[in-house]
């Protein structure tokens, strides 16, 4: 059954190969493309009708009529959503923001996440990576096996009642396809624990009797989970608990100071990629190993 899976999934992600090399190599083209499907949503919205987006046709006049905004000139618009009003920055219903410790005078900012965002963007990101990953090992087995996702928790938003807020990782989790569940672990009950000791705990009790082929995770976190597994086991090396084990996605921090300490504690040959995930979109991503991440240009958003 899982060998049909892994077949169905390589042939199904790998479609997305000469798309994404077709806005390699027409990036004006498609960021035309994309500028012009954002203006076109956005005068739905609060936003786009304050700043009269119907009378704006091109770039430039973008740029004349739109003024620069920082994340605390924009705050208010997100208060709004955050209360409930819906339409505001995005057509539709936005029910998940992203918290981020960002570089402002907030200690958290939160940004909106819509489904949109989510399906075209941020999960976009998530199934390319892997499209690369199939596309340069013909023999790769990852549906074959269990994902280990290493990601935050999530709380209700008390503004409103249907309003969630969470890192980027717990959001991702709870907005997640069938398949990409079925094949997770550990479970979403344990994944979103707010209690880190209590989480880690529990994962290294339930991911170290599965069968993981692929781990996704920043590397401080993975670390300690990893080496939670061997102290659990008693297992000299990961590759002893999960033999099938073959990728590695990481993102987040720079991975060079942590590689030797992957590959002493997972004790075989794997690969590895990274992304640039970050609250406000997925921005890139390493399409083969020893190559610096390449930005994704139709994800949904204009680098004006």
């Amino acid at each position: 059954m899982l060998s049909f899976v892994n077949s169905f999934m390589a042939w199904n992600l790998k479609k997305r190969i000469s798309t994404m090399v077709y806005a390699f190599n027409n990036g004006a083209e498609v960021q035309l493309g994309t500028f012009n499907a954002l203006l076109k949503e956005g005068r739905k919205t609060v936003f786009g009708k304050e700043f009269n987006f119907d009378t704006i046709h091109t770039i430039s006049q973008y740029m004349e009529t739109v003024p620069l905004f920082t994340y605390n000139s924009i705050k208010p618009y997100i208060q709004r959503m955050m209360g409930g009003e819906q339409s505001v920055l995005w057509s539709g219903d936005i029910n998940w923001f992203a918290k981020s410790s960002g570089t402002t005078s907030d200690k958290s900012k939160f940004i909106p996440v819509s489904y949109d965002a989510l399906e075209y963007c941020q999960f976009r990101g998530s199934r390319d990576i892997l499209a690369w990953y199939y596309y340069h090992n013909a023999d790769a087995k990852v549906f074959q096996g269990k994902g280990l996702m290493i990601g935050g928790s999530h709380q209700v938003n008390t503004l409103s009642e249907n309003s969630f807020y969470g890192d980027l990782s717990a959001v991702m989790m709870n907005n997640m396809p069938f398949i990409a569940n079925f094949l997770a672990t550990p479970s979403l009950d344990i994944a979103l624990l707010p209690e880190w000791e209590i989480k880690m705990a529990k994962m290294i009790e339930t991911t170290s009797k599965e069968n993981v082929t692929n781990i996704s995770g920043v590397p401080s976190w993975t670390l300690l989970l990893l080496r939670g597994i061997l102290e659990k086991t008693g297992a000299s090396c990961i590759k002893e608990v999960w033999p099938n084990l073959e990728l590695y996605v990481h993102g987040g921090v720079s991975f060079i100071p942590y590689k030797k300490q992957f590959e002493q504690l997972i004790g075989g040959d794997i690969a590895y990629r990274e992304t640039y995930n970050a609250s406000e979109g997925f921005l890139g991503l390493q399409d083969k190993e020893g190559k610096d991440m390449t930005l994704m240009l139709d994800y949904g958003i204009f680098y004006e």
